[in-house]
């Protein structure tokens, strides 16, 4: 479904291709301990069968509705958003006639009123999806969404809404509860950027008529692999391949790393991975900083900086070949083409993006950038499931190798503590103390 190509990788500081051969071994033993301790979910996947039947059982239900609005910030919200772009991308062109999937993944009060004044209750389902069932982003969104729907159904609102959450505590847990509402789990040890294989992703996946067993499928055939392995059997792994690549880059100095997508469908793949990268590597003064960029649109953008700018970016370049091919390249240049342009005749409109890519692949190479190419063999559900896969894994990998714990987040959770004290929350002494000492510096 993929390959990673490296002839342009070991370049710059990076000088020699590495398999962080001293940390092979003890990363192989880690890998199976805490895939046997269950602490790794996104690897194996133990509920797989349970959701299953779970999405299976609900996706009637939901097919009964013209609307989902999904309530989730972060983890809970940007897999879902590149999987419809990805593969509902008829949501988005002209004369869709629906189903619609819409992502309350921000504090958009003018957003939010607008659906509420525009949606037809009777036909929306609202997702609400925290693992906490504490996220304040979220939940503010749902007091007022559960009142518009309440006011407008109050014999059936509890019908129109499904919460993803821990399966036995936190708010929403509690609400699921006491007042009838459907509610799927979302695994132990498995964060939000780690959940697009969950309910999570999948509820909505079903919900537009994605393929969600492809993606599940293209995931766990790049993790599976990686939960009983040796050191031997790791080496050969490209999960282990990209991590001590992207390590190495890290220990050279190169501070950024940039996912540089070349399916155009697939654009919001980067954000997804983004936080993915960011929020599991970004940890006591370490870690690469993604950048997000869409090819070709950023050619005419970022490029002149990722080329001519400071020597401190690696690359990981996504491209499939098979779109500038066939009638999937789209339609022929006509033979009334301009002179000047005759070259292009004979050609079809996606073959410009392969030469584009191959473009930005000699360039970034010429300019000494380290280059892995990332090559699917389709855009489909099974192919984007081994790509998202891949980089879960890896991204797991890197920050072992690191010596930072890939799971936690412990900085994020300070901007939400101070929020709540600013609101006037209970319990934020020290936070408000913080907001003050802010607020009144340079003023004395």
């Amino acid at each position: 479904m993929y390959r990673l190509e490296w002839s342009h990788a070991w370049t710059g500081r990076v000088a020699a291709p590495v398999q962080a051969e001293d940390r092979l071994a003890a990363c192989a033993a880690r890998l199976n301990e805490e895939c046997a301790a269950g602490h790794l979910p996104c690897l194996t996947m133990p509920y797989r069968a349970e959701l299953e039947a779970q999405i299976e059982a609900l996706t009637p239900w939901l097919k009964g509705f013209k609307h989902m609005v999904i309530l989730g910030i972060g983890g809970s919200a940007l897999g879902a958003r590149a999987l419809q772009k990805a593969f509902y991308p008829q949501q988005d062109r002209p004369g869709h006639q629906g189903p619609w999937i819409w992502i309350a993944d921000n504090i958009d009060a003018p957003g939010l009123t607008a659906w509420m004044d525009t949606l037809a209750p009777e036909e929306t389902v609202v997702v609400v999806v925290s693992k906490s069932g504490g996220t304040i982003e979220t939940l503010s969104q749902y007091f007022l969404m559960h009142d518009w729907l309440k006011a407008a159904l109050p014999s059936s609102w509890q019908e129109h809404l499904l919460f993803v959450t821990d399966e036995k505590v936190g708010y929403l847990r509690q609400q699921a509860q006491r007042e009838g509402i459907r509610a799927l789990p979302v695994p132990d040890y498995l964060g939000g950027r780690y959940s697009v294989f969950s309910a999570v992703g999948l509820v909505p996946a079903a919900f537009m008529g994605i393929d969600w067993r492809a993606l599940l499928r293209g995931s766990l055939s790049v993790t599976e692999p990686l939960a009983s392995v040796t050191a031997e059997t790791l080496r050969s792994q490209p999960a282990w391949q990209f991590a001590a690549w992207a390590a190495k880059l890290w220990s050279e100095q190169y501070s950024q790393l940039i996912f540089f997508s070349y399916i155009p469908a697939w654009a919001s793949l980067g954000a997804w991975f983004a936080q993915l990268w960011a929020e599991s590597l970004g940890k006591e003064g370490r870690g690469t900083m993604p950048i997000p960029a869409v090819g070709v649109t950023d050619q005419h953008s970022l490029q002149q900086m990722f080329l001519d700018g400071p020597k401190d970016k690696g690359c990981l370049l996504l491209t499939c070949p098979a779109l500038s091919q066939g009638e999937a390249a789209g339609p022929l240049f006509p033979d009334s083409i301009p002179d000047k342009w005759s070259w292009l005749k004979g050609k079809r409109f996606g073959e410009l993006l392969d030469a584009e890519c191959l473009g930005t692949s000699a360039a970034l190479a010429r300019h000494q950038v380290p280059l892995v190419r990332l090559v699917t063999s389709s855009a489909d559900e099974q192919s984007a499931g081994a790509v998202m896969g891949l980089c879960m894994a890896a991204t797991l990998l890197t920050g072992w190798l690191m010596d930072i714990n890939p799971v936690d987040q412990p900085a994020v959770e300070l901007g939400k503590r101070l929020a709540c004290a600013r609101l006037g929350a209970q319990g934020y002494d020290e936070e408000a103390a913080m907001l003050q000492a802010f607020l009144t510096r340079g003023q004395e």
